[in-house]
């Protein structure tokens, strides 16, 4: 499926020069002269390596189409990630590469969908939101408004993302797992 240049985000699996791609990072770059452009970083499902690519805003690319499967997140074992198919529960493993920008908010249990092409997993979509326990913060200082002035929390993923001042070690808040930003407490 063709898509526009400017609507790439990290995630999605491309087609270019017969090899399929995964995004890892999408910036929408205007330069002072010339054309305004998206700089992909990528990598080769196949081989792995990595590539940045500068598509014209006005540029079409080959989206690959993917189905998907709910699958749930059974356990981690070294640099293999195991998931079972709520369907038919047959499992299926995926190296660190494919859940690499997941891992800051996959925990066992949480259902995710997995998209293959041709019966092959290539990818990990997360929902929208999730809901994690912040295991460790800075305590409040006393007369700190909650406007503007964020502290880092630790997740119980091991992921640290920013939090309102008023937010203690123990509470459980909802995580934006596009742009890893704190949303709400759960």
């Amino acid at each position: 499926m063709q898509i526009n240049a400017t609507t790439i985000r990290a995630g999605n699996i491309l087609e270019v020069d017969g090899a399929l791609w995964r995004v890892s990072k999408s910036m929408h770059v205007t330069p002072g002269k010339g054309v305004a452009c998206m700089q992909i970083e990528m990598r080769n499902v196949e081989s792995g390596t990595k590539t940045n690519k500068r598509f014209n805003s006005t540029e079409r690319v080959e989206r690959v189409t993917l189905s998907q499967r709910p699958m749930q997140y059974l356990y981690e074992d070294g640099d293999l990630f195991h998931f079972m198919d709520m369907e038919t529960y047959e499992q299926i493993t995926l190296g660190r590469d494919m859940v690499e920008e997941a891992l800051p908010y996959l925990l066992p249990e949480m259902q995710v969908e997995v998209e293959f092409h041709e019966e092959r997993p290539l990818n990990i979509r997360l929902p929208q939101t999730v809901a994690l326990t912040v295991v460790e913060c800075d305590a409040a200082m006393k007369g700190q408004t909650a406007t503007g002035s964020y502290k880092p929390g630790k997740l119980e993923t091991g992921a640290t993302v920013m939090v309102p001042p008023y937010l203690e070690a123990g509470t459980k808040i909802k995580i934006n797992t596009e742009t890893g930003e704190y949303v709400e407490r759960a």
